[in-house]
């Protein structure tokens, strides 16, 4: 009897598309509704923050102002990068992304799916600007910690621990930068601007002077563009979760990977094999030994075994048997594309590990490096229609539902009125943190990052603090993990409990 991780849906895009399987193709677009819906929630839950301050500085009209953010959220997906998408899949287990095509890996995908999106909308009814970054990253590590726990009864090897401390590092630190970056920028407009319209009240039914709401608008602009940069490609990277365990035919690999790359990938891995035969001290016999050994080597405190350069010079052969003088990887049967997605994610993660080994020679570290980033082009990739889905959502997401959130920012963190200079301030430092985070892929929160600048001006300005709202926003940056750790663990057993069942398999499988 096969456990459970491994019953093969076997979906292909004839079987969604035929009617001969429709319950496969209802299973995709419920995957991918809950993939966008989890978009467009963050949309007008997060995106709201961007047009908070210039609503309140009366810069811009309301219905102006989000679409006006709407459409640089969606410029700003679909400009974005790859990089913290991939970077927050990171941190599932390498057994749940090499087995993801299973029923494992659906279980996976709708835990954390409606773990988030349920926490997201909640918090969103009561008003509070809670991250949907920390949603989908609990929600994951919740998966990722009972999947552990279901097959070895341990929570220690549940997770990339390696990239979950950078990502929850980056969680952390950001709003303390958004608070203190804001506090001092604030500081500089008091001493040179005092008396400027930044610093000055609005008086009612008045609008600040042209040139102030231009640079409120050019915040607005940056937030709203670096928001969707960011924040958007959580969305692209859950879609991708979706497509390859669904429709692996088509979105294993990259089947647009150009001759040339396979070419080049080709040449470094007869170079990596050269650096594999000089440490060469043992051999795995087939495919599932060595890929074993690479799974476990992949796991928190693993070290180097005598086994592994031979399992790792073992899985590479296989990527260059399967793509040796191949024109196009769309010319491989679907079960090699799934075989060669398992094997290039494997090696590829292995090499980025081993690279990092003292003992070894940096020059042979070098070759190992060059290969990892060949082969990851084969297997991170974002088609056109994902960007342009995930854009669409989150900036139509941003047009709807953006009251209760931009009511909290503007008028219940500080007990004085939003000035031009603090929505300023708050709006830059914001835009500056999301961007450098988006170069080092890292997963910042839009919502805490904004919040706690507005928080950081009306400190540095001595407006004064609403306690009250201060302590509703820390109550949802503190729980926001742990409940979505716990909703994503407790979904993900019981989607497994409910499909051993349906299957007749013994449920502790």
């Amino acid at each position: 009897m096969a456990p459970l991780g491994c019953i093969h849906f076997n979906v292909s895009m004839a079987q969604c598309m035929g009617v001969a399987d429709p319950l496969h193709l209802m299973i995709l677009l419920g995957a991918l509704i809950l993939a966008l819906g989890f978009e467009f929630v963050n949309g007008f839950h997060d995106t709201a923050n961007a047009v908070a301050t210039v609503i309140y500085t009366k810069s811009l009209p309301p219905w102006a102002a989000v679409i006006w953010s709407g459409i640089w959220n969606f410029l700003g997906v679909l400009n974005s990068g790859g990089a913290v998408a991939f970077g927050v899949l990171s941190l599932l287990p390498s057994d749940l992304i090499t087995h993801v095509i299973s029923a494992t890996g659906f279980a996976m995908i709708f835990s954390l799916l409606f773990s988030a999106l349920l926490w997201n909308l909640g918090t969103w009814y009561l008003g509070l600007p809670a991250s949907s970054s920390h949603s989908l990253i609990g929600s994951i590590l919740g998966v990722g910690l009972m999947n552990s726990y279901l097959h070895t009864g341990s929570f220690a090897g549940g997770l990339n621990w390696s990239k979950a401390e950078d990502v929850g590092m980056a969680l952390l630190v950001s709003p303390l930068v958004g608070f203190v970056g804001t506090a001092a920028l604030m500081a500089i407009f008091r001493i040179f601007g005092r008396n400027t319209a930044l610093n000055q009240p609005m008086e009612p039914g008045k609008s600040p002077p042209w040139w102030v709401r231009a640079s409120l608008c050019l915040t607005c602009t940056g937030v709203s563009y670096a928001h969707g940069s960011n924040d958007g490609q959580k969305g692209m990277g859950l879609l991708m979760l979706v497509l390859v365990a669904m429709v692996p035919g088509l979105y294993a690999v990259d089947l647009s990977t150009s001759p040339a790359s396979l070419s080049q990938i080709t040449v470094l891995s007869q170079s990596a094999s050269q650096v594999f035969s000089r440490q060469l001290q043992a051999a795995p016999t087939n495919s599932i030994q060595a890929g074993a050994v690479l799974e476990q080597y992949l796991r928190p405190r693993a070290s180097c075994t005598p086994s592994l350069i031979g399992a790792l010079a073992f899985e590479n052969n296989e990527i260059l048997l399967t793509i040796k003088d191949q024109k196009s990887l769309a010319g491989l049967a679907a079960q090699q594309r799934d075989d060669l997605r398992s094997s290039v994610y494997l090696v590829s993660e292995t090499l980025g590990k081993l690279a990092r080994d003292p003992s070894l020679d940096p020059s042979e570290a070098s070759i190992l490096l060059q290969y990892r980033s060949a082969l990851k082009q084969v297997i991170q990739f974002i088609p056109i229609w994902v960007k342009t889905a995930v854009a669409l959502a989150m900036g139509l997401g941003t047009m709807v539902g953006w009251k209760r959130i931009v009511v909290t920012v503007g008028e219940k963190i500080g007990k004085a009125h939003l000035t031009c200079a603090q929505g300023a301030s708050a709006e830059f430092v914001t835009m500056a943190t999301i961007g450098l985070a988006d170069r080092y892929g890292l997963p910042v929160s839009t919502t805490h990052v904004l919040s706690s600048g507005v928080a950081g001006a009306m400190a540095a300005n001595r407006s004064g603090l609403q306690m009250k709202t201060l302590r509703n926003l820390l109550l949802a940056w503190v729980l926001t993990l742990p409940v979505c750790v716990f909703m994503g663990a407790l979904l993900f057993a019981a989607t497994l409990l409910v499909l051993a069942h349906s299957s007749g398999l013994n449920p502790s499988h």
